[in-house]
């Protein structure tokens, strides 16, 4: 049995989890995607990761990506921005990342696509969905999600929605936290009705470290984890 005091481990547990958490949900274990979130750690642990073959990481902020990105260019290396992106930073998301995973509104999707056109590229997009009523928490209304993927569909062709993500509520209660995926999937299967042209909502990005499990009991296709693949996050001591 391989260590969970080494990387691989650590993702070989998680695999099995995702593949135990799928079978209780009758589901297939190749139905959820991991993605490692490779946050506050630095170059040496993402290339740990990449020579486990792991070549798509999420990232909070865009001068982390353009940070890590310039030291690991030309290993073919995906960057999924899945943390609040505020407006003054779309330049630098339209440029740098792979995908936003945390598109939340009309003035951030009209930035996103100005710059993609003078890029000249296009970028896959989750629409980030508030399904807790935590004040932390970022994300669209559910009842404002249809009319904001007509918008998209209609105003912004650079962006490609792929799917809708959320973060659950902080609680020891699961079915509080399993409340939220809930809400997210019993979102996107009304959506899905809709036949939205140019929208495809085949992918919901739920779940973290601590209730990916849950996440996919309740519909999730991709979970995002860091400490359990890495360890422990440090942060520096406020200035």
């Amino acid at each position: 049995m391989t260590s969970v005091d080494t990387m691989a481990g650590r993702i070989a547990q998680i695999q099995q989890r995702i593949a135990d958490a799928c079978a209780r949900a009758g589901r297939a274990p190749d139905s959820v995607v991991l993605l490692p979130v490779s946050k506050t750690f630095d170059v040496d642990a993402i290339r740990e990761a990449m020579a486990l073959g792991l070549t798509r990481f999420g990232e909070n902020k865009t001068q982390e990506i353009r940070q890590k990105s310039a030291a690991l260019a030309g290993q073919g290396l995906q960057w999924v921005l899945i943390g609040h992106l505020q407006t003054n930073k779309a330049r630098d998301a339209a440029r740098d990342a792979t995908e936003v995973q945390s598109l939340d509104r009309a003035d951030l999707a009209e930035a996103l696509h100005r710059r993609l056109v003078n890029e000249g590229r296009t970028l896959d997009v989750l629409i980030q969905v508030k399904t807790s009523s935590e004040p932390s928490k970022f994300g669209m209304a559910p009842d404002d999600v249809p009319a904001f993927l007509r918008l998209i569909a209609a105003d912004f062709p650079t962006l490609h929605v792929k799917g809708l993500m959320t973060l659950a509520v902080n609680s020891p209660d699961p079915e509080a936290v399993r409340a939220c995926f809930r809400t997210l999937r019993e979102l996107r299967d009304r959506l899905q009705g809709e036949h939205i042209a140019g929208v495809s909502l085949d992918r919901l990005s739920m779940g973290m470290s601590g209730d990916f499990e849950l996440a996919i009991e309740e519909g999730s296709t991709e979970v995002r984890i860091g400490t359990a693949i890495f360890g422990a996050r440090t942060y520096p001591d406020p200035q």
